[in-house]
């Protein structure tokens, strides 16, 4: 029997399709207040982030069908995507937000790296939206924590998975991953509360209609001035757990999608005829990931 190894849900055309679609809805969501104009009323995040919200449920609703559709998983792989949801919802009051400390990130990133790049960005987006309900932090801010959270997972297992990478090296790559990412959605959802800091007198402050350049330099000190601490918290911790019982865990969530037969599916082998005298050989069964 050959065990199921590296990124078991992988990524078909049609979850591509749906992932490059709610991907490209949110960069514009994130992005379109650089682009317009000093008049024009995207220039608020308040405004359209209902509207966005909106937009996102069925879209993720579209990338799990896609996935399950390309994969053919049944209901207990969709089953376990709820009860890591719940776990990592449970984790971020852990932290309570101090200093950056935030220990859902870490399972976020071993999570993906199992899961998947399609399963882990819903499970990303999930598990901030349960969590949000849980400490009452939703807001205008919640889809776009939903769409970081989501591409945070799904780039853990858009990491290389090659023949044999496991143990004390598989845990340096996602701890480097989880270190980089950590400052990445932390600048990402800089991008999203900047824009709402408008008519200030401050050189860190958006200003609607400037040029890109100048907003982009803006937004640098902005980010260096407000949150570089917050996010080295963040990372610091995502990389200490990840290294002190990584290991245990992706044992336990592998183990897991193994039993929930994650795009595994069975192959008859043999038998094979025997030479004259011999015994017949026997049939093999073996589980190979699609």
């Amino acid at each position: 029997m050959k065990q199921v190894s590296g990124r078991p849900v992988r990524l078909g055309p049609r979850s591509i399709t749906a992932l490059a679609l709610v991907s490209f809805i949110g960069v514009a969501a994130f992005c379109w207040p650089l682009f317009a104009g000093a008049g024009s009323a995207v220039t608020s995040h308040a405004g359209d982030a209902p509207w966005l919200f909106a937009a996102l449920l069925p879209l993720l609703v579209a990338v799990v069908i896609a996935t399950i559709a390309d994969c053919g998983m049944d209901a207990k792989a969709v089953a376990m995507l709820g009860v890591l949801a719940a776990v990592g919802a449970a984790l971020r009051p852990l932290g309570a937000g101090t200093a950056g400390l935030e220990p859902m990130f870490f399972l976020m990133v071993l999570s993906g790296r199992v899961l998947g790049p399609g399963f882990g960005f819903v499970l990303g987006s999930v598990t901030m939206f349960a969590s949000a309900l849980l400490t009452g932090g939703v807001g205008p801010w919640m889809p776009f924590q939903m769409l970081a959270m989501g591409w945070f997972t799904m780039g853990a297992g858009l990491l290389p998975a090659p023949r044999g990478l496991r143990g004390r090296g598989e845990l340096l790559m996602l701890s480097a991953y989880g270190f980089v990412a950590a400052f990445a959605y932390g600048t990402v959802m800089n991008l999203q509360g900047w824009v709402l800091l408008q008519g200030l007198s401050s050189g860190i402050s958006f200003v609607p209609g400037a040029p890109l350049h100048e907003n982009l330099v803006r937004f640098l000190a902005y980010v260096v001035a407000t949150s570089l601490g917050w996010d080295l918290g963040r990372a610091a911790l995502t990389v200490v757990l990840t290294l002190t019982i990584g290991s245990t865990l992706l044992k336990a969530l592998r183990r897991a999608t193994r039993r929930a037969n994650f795009e595994a599916q069975v192959t008859f082998e043999g038998p094979e005829k025997a030479s004259p005298g011999e015994p017949p050989h026997r049939t093999y069964v073996t589980y190979e990931p699609k």
